[in-house]
């Protein structure tokens, strides 16, 4: 049985999974106006996708943009992520930078969780998560595969790893060909949350065949789900209101 982190106020891993609602702004301006429209959409995380910004490579104009959105939204868990283009994000870029970025968003005190992608070198992903947790930053340890869905017994591979090195939350998203692929992700979520996990683990499968598995966390064992504001940052995100209302309904039912 998993364990909780609590984030600000929200406690990851218990009762309804969690919506995080993702900022894909590509300038500061836009991010600006985003932040601003989920102050009534209310999300309980937010993530800024830093890949979508055109001035991610500028650490200052990063830390501008972080304090922005902190302003913005300031009781809300915000999560900072750097997607790379061979996990489906944005653009690609070294090595070195990455970790540079990542160190400059945990060392600015304005972010409460980091996504390192678990397909790093073991040194840097162990780096980036001890210098995480000597700011207090929680971890995300990350693996997208927009190939396919490996079997069941790889997926619990990646979700242990990730824990192994430290991750806070061990989290994977997989691409399903056909229907069985998505039945499964949520196999491989409940054999890991009832034998492996002590902490929250955060699983889903992607596209519209996928959008089962991000409503229906609680019942399998992921505790949080993405939705979609306005652009979503990954293929088969629910729109916020219609993604609460359906996990409210499952909660309920159960």
């Amino acid at each position: 049985m998993s364990g909780t982190v609590t984030v600000k106020n929200v406690t990851l891993g218990e009762g309804i999974p969690k919506i995080c609602v993702p900022l894909v702004g590509t300038t500061l301006s836009g991010l600006r106006e985003e932040a601003e429209a989920l102050k009534a959409l209310a999300p309980d995380v937010v993530e800024w996708r830093s890949d979508y910004f055109n001035q991610v490579e500028d650490l200052g104009a990063v830390t501008e943009a972080l304090r922005e959105i902190g302003q913005l939204l300031p009781e809300v868990p915000l999560i900072f992520t750097f997607r790379s283009a061979r996990e489906g994000g944005e653009k690609e870029i070294s090595t070195e930078y990455y970790i540079r970025l990542n160190e400059a968003a945990i060392a600015s005190g304005l972010v409460d969780i980091v996504d390192v992608e678990l397909f790093n070198e073991e040194a840097d992903v162990r780096r980036l998560i001890a210098a995480a947790h000597e700011q207090a930053v929680f971890v995300i340890v990350s693996n997208h595969d927009f190939q396919g869905t490996p079997p069941l017994e790889e997926i619990v591979t990646r979700l242990r790893r990730a824990q192994e090195l430290g991750g806070d939350l061990p989290k994977i998203a997989v691409m399903p060909q056909k229907a069985g692929d998505v039945l499964t992700l949520l196999a491989a979520t409940n054999l890991m949350q009832e034998q492996y996990a002590d902490r929250p683990i955060i699983t889903m499968s992607m596209a519209g065949e996928g959008v089962i598995s991000r409503l229906a966390g609680e019942i399998f064992g992921s505790a949080l789900t993405f939705g979609a504001a306005h652009k979503p940052s990954a293929p088969g995100q629910v729109a916020v209101t219609e993604l609460r209302r359906v996990l409210e309904l499952l909660h309920r039912s159960l």
